[in-house]
């Protein structure tokens, strides 16, 4: 049914084709001093033949343009596949802008008399203002479409913007999606597990962004040959699956950003993944820490928010300890608070192995986390 609506509007515009094309061939006759008698009769039947013509050529090439015009809108469409939405809007509005920028510059030209010059020059500004239009939105499109959406999206706090409709929440997944920052994961803190707890504590606030090359690198871990790497992935998938049916977080799929693709380090796309949204990073890599910060981007470290939370202890404080082994040196012992806290017993290693009371004497934070040194409690002698 659509073929023949087809159809029967190429074979439409074919008669009508050839109908202008009668009446452009009388006008440039008529122009050029052939004064043909006819009368109207003729014109009409000469008309008549244009247009039956030209409609029996459209008719004939119906399905070759048909078949073609298919292909086109295939390839378009496959094309449009790679662009996001903001590329699009960029691109539209780069191009009006340059029109825009031309009509004014065509205004200047009005004085010109010569009608053929005047045509010339505005087709021509017409042409080079839309290309320079459309090139500077491609290239600088993203942060033209990010000036105006911001401050409209700042008036506006009912208008869904990138951040607003990732969703976040316990319970269904059809809950409102709160604003804020986004938080994107890394492959790291999933593995770790200890994420799923503080998302329960409900301390995270805005989004919860999964990108779907995360998913990937757990797929690729938890396929490893490597026992320790497949274990390791497995268990970050069990924990993904866990914050989706919790927290009704779906993954956030990454095709449509094209500064991605070429990417292929996963922590990189990671950094520019949260440039491109404005969001913070979760993660315990100490190493992408380091490099986040380089790039500029807010990190939120499990492993800091864990050191941050650990009961102070101060020089002086009384502790009891059960040693373990021994330490660096041979006078001493190594032992471990409850929370994973190393403790290190200056002449302790007679105590390995009993529960034994110690005097803290100095507190060491490191990057990797919170040693603690003390002696062993002497008792006085009566």
């Amino acid at each position: 049914m659509v073929k023949r609506i087809l159809n029967a509007i190429l074979i439409i515009l074919g008669g009508l084709f050839g109908y202008g094309l009668f009446v452009l061939g009388r006008f440039l006759l008529v122009r050029f001093g052939y004064d043909i008698q006819s009368t109207p009769a003729q014109q009409y039947f000469i008309a008549g033949v244009m247009i039956v013509l030209f409609a029996i050529i459209s008719a004939k090439l119906a399905p070759i343009i048909t078949r073609r015009s298919r292909e086109v809108a295939t390839n378009i469409g496959n094309d449009l596949q790679g662009v996001s939405a903001s590329d699009i809007i960029a691109v539209v509005m780069g191009l009006i802008a340059g029109l825009i920028i031309a009509f004014l510059l065509t205004q200047i030209y009005a004085q010109i008399q010569n009608r053929y010059i005047y045509m010339t020059l505005t087709i021509i500004t017409y042409l080079i203002m839309g290309y320079l239009g459309v090139v500077v939105a491609s290239s600088k499109g993203r942060e033209i479409v990010a000036q105006v959406v911001a401050p409209l999206h700042n008036e506006n706090s009912g208008e869904q913007s990138l951040q607003s409709r990732l969703q976040i929440g316990k319970g269904s997944r059809n809950k409102k999606s709160q604003n804020g920052i986004p938080k994107i994961l890394d492959t790291s803190v999933i593995i770790d597990g200890r994420i799923a707890e503080i998302m329960k504590t409900r301390f995270l606030e805005g989004p919860i962004v999964i990108p779907e090359f995360v998913l990937v690198e757990l797929r690729h871990i938890a396929d490893s040959s490597d026992a320790l790497k497949r274990t390791k992935g497995r268990r970050g998938l069990d924990i993904l699956n866990k914050i989706q049916n919790d927290y009704g977080i779906e993954i956030y799929n990454t095709d449509s950003e094209k500064t991605l693709k070429d990417i292929p380090e996963v922590d990189v796309k990671l950094l520019k993944l949260a440039q491109i949204m404005n969001g913070k990073v979760v993660t315990n890599d100490f190493n992408l820490n380091k490099v986040a910060t380089i790039n500029g981007v807010d990190v939120l470290n499990i492993n800091e928010l864990a050191n941050t939370l650990k009961p102070v202890v101060i020089p002086g404080e009384k502790m009891t300890v059960t040693p373990v082994k021994q330490g660096k040196d041979s006078s001493q012992a190594i032992a471990y608070l409850d929370d994973g806290t190393m403790v290190v017993v200056e002449d302790g290693r007679k105590a390995i192995g009993e529960t034994t009371e110690i005097t803290v004497t100095s507190v060491l934070q490191t990057a990797a986390g919170r040693m603690i040194f003390g002696r062993i409690k002497m008792e006085k002698k009566q």
